[in-house]
């Protein structure tokens, strides 16, 4: 650098050192600055320049580019009174390069990876990696750890859909001890309901539930729950149908657990003269079709190609898969104006819903001509349950689902459904429902894939009379996020989804919804280990 004074002392110059860049000049007018105020004026610049230089060495060692400070100033100025720039421009760019270049090239077979980031930095300093070296090491490590969350996650589905699927202990043991004291006791054989009120079992001025399960705790739930919230309990009939192994102990249950005033009804599958293997010889086929059966109970992960699968994908599809699909009682409700044939309605039950409030309001609605009164599940704003068409149940790329069906129209619930079965018996819905499920078996389940509901949508079309959502709260085995507040308001909570109250998996915070109907002072409830969870 050089500082030069001109002859008439009117200029001063100061100049790098190759002589060619003016760095600052100041003109000095001779009638208005006197010598001795230029004199201090280069003693300042003498002071200063130093701290410029010294700032500018810390620029360029720090390659600072972000300063807002005034005391940063002279970080920023230094190099532009030097006619140097700032190079970390360059360095990002020369970075997004690499970065690039690291993403569209292959990771090489066999790479040993370090097992932490700690380990990759001092691998990466022993063997002195340059920096595409080091982005190609940190990607690899980055897509294992994808890959390993991945699979945990899918693992963790398939555990969950197992545990779903099994039967608890406590369940079981509760069944297999009613079951023997059914066979040592009369009383738990004793007929239900009493001979005197067999009439009530036909008569259309009660209110008549239907409850298809093999869950005996279950149905004490709904029953009690029912009886409970009702206003007019004394006219409560409840038909419960079961399978012929779980037959007795239901029978037990019941028997040995009135719930007076209301009514109660076992019956087993085997006790309907109606379902015999000609008249549901569909449903014979669904059951022992082998290609079905191993859909259903073989191997989940076999041919599935999880790599182009999200979790949320396989999760619907192990739901699909449950074994409870081809269950004849998941497809009684379709048989009931054969089944209960003195009847004119009927309201229909899941057995892993809870009744919070009475429901004889529902046999006041008019359903003007239709068959199913029936929540509609597409107007609310979760994607998981309350925003259902067709199309999520159907595979339209197959042409004849593509011809009949419309992919937008609204889809409705099962669960909690009261049936004019008048009605009913004027349509021909039974025929519709098991058209559908033969042209699905011969399609070899592309149709859809997803339980008894799909074919339900098809064969009730045109005979659905949408009823208000507040009679039918739905979600509560899917969503851990489901609104208490409104959990309380609902007529009827459902725990549709893997995640039922009786499970270990079972939301915690929804449990008590349906632990309140349970008796923990039962002898068979504490015997069998059926604690509240």
């Amino acid at each position: 650098m050089q500082l030069h004074v001109s002859p008439s002392m009117r200029s001063l110059t100061i100049s790098s050192n190759n002589g060619f860049i003016d760095l600052m000049k100041i003109k000095v007018a001779a009638r208005h600055i006197s010598y001795r105020t230029l004199f201090h004026t280069i003693l300042i610049l003498a002071f200063l320049l130093p701290f410029v230089f010294i700032l500018t060495a810390i620029v360029t060692l720090e390659g600072v580019n972000k300063c807002s400070s005034f005391d940063c100033l002279g970080r920023r100025l230094g190099p532009r009174l030097l006619g140097r720039v700032d190079d970390s421009g360059r360095l990002v760019k020369d970075f997004y390069k690499i970065i690039n270049q690291v993403n569209a090239e292959e990771i090489p077979d066999g790479i040993k990876l370090p097992d932490s980031f700690n380990q990759l930095v001092s691998k990466m300093k022993n063997n002195q990696y340059d920096a595409k070296t080091f982005a190609l090491m940190l990607r690899a490590m980055m897509e294992k750890l994808e890959r390993e969350i991945r699979e945990s996650k899918f693992s963790e589905l398939m555990n969950k859909h197992f545990a779903a699927s099994s039967i608890p202990k406590g369940l079981y043991c509760l069944s297999l001890r009613l079951t023997d004291e059914y066979s040592s006791n009369a009383h738990a054989r004793r007929q239900l309901p009493s001979p005197e009120l067999l009439p009530v079992l036909s008569n259309n001025s009660y209110h008549h539930f239907v409850l298809s399960t093999d869950n005996i705790l279950a149905a004490s739930v709904v029953v009690n729950s029912a009886v409970q919230s009702s206003l007019r309990p004394e006219k409560i009939v409840f038909h419960i149908i079961t399978d012929k192994k779980t037959y007795a102990g239901m029978h037990a249950w019941f028997a040995l657990n009135p719930v007076s005033p209301a009514i109660v009804e076992v019956k087993g599958v085997h006790q309907f003269d109606w379902l015999t293997r000609e008249n549901v010889p569909v449903l014979e086929a669904v059951e022992n079709h082998h290609g079905i059966r191993n859909y259903y109970h073989g191997n989940h992960l076999a041919g599935a190609n999880l790599s182009n699968t999200t979790p949320r994908t396989f999760a619907s599809k192990l739901q699909a898969r449950s074994p409870k699909y081809i269950s004849l009682l998941n497809h009684l409700r379709i048989y009931l104006p054969e089944l209960f044939p003195n009847l004119d309605k009927v309201v229909f039950l899941d057995d892993d819903i809870v009744i919070q409030r009475d429901l004889s309001p529902l046999w006041e609605i008019d359903l003007w001509g239709k068959v199913n009164g029936a929540v509609e599940t597409c107007k609310g704003e979760d994607e998981w349950v309350m925003s259902k068409h067709f199309r999520n149940y159907f595979n339209f790329s197959h042409p004849l689902i593509a011809k009949h069906l419309d992919p937008d129209e609204c889809a409705w619930a099962y669960g909690m459904n009261i049936f004019d079965l008048r009605t009913w018996r004027k349509t021909n819905i039974r025929e519709t429902y098991h058209y559908w499920l033969k042209e699905n078996l011969k399609s070899n389940l592309t149709m859809w894939k997803l339980g008894t509901l799909p074919p339900a949508l098809i064969a009730f079309k045109g005979h659905i009379h949408p009823i208000d959502p507040s009679w039918h709260m739905l979600g509560l085995g899917y969503q851990s996020k489901t609104n208490i507040e409104e959990a309380k308001r609902a007529a009827v909570i459902h725990y549709n989804g893997q995640s039922k109250p009786w499970l270990q998996i079972g939301f915690e915070h929804l449990r008590p919804f349906w632990t309140k109907y349970v008796n923990y002072s039962n002898d068979f409830v504490r015997n069998c280990h059926i604690l509240e969870l």
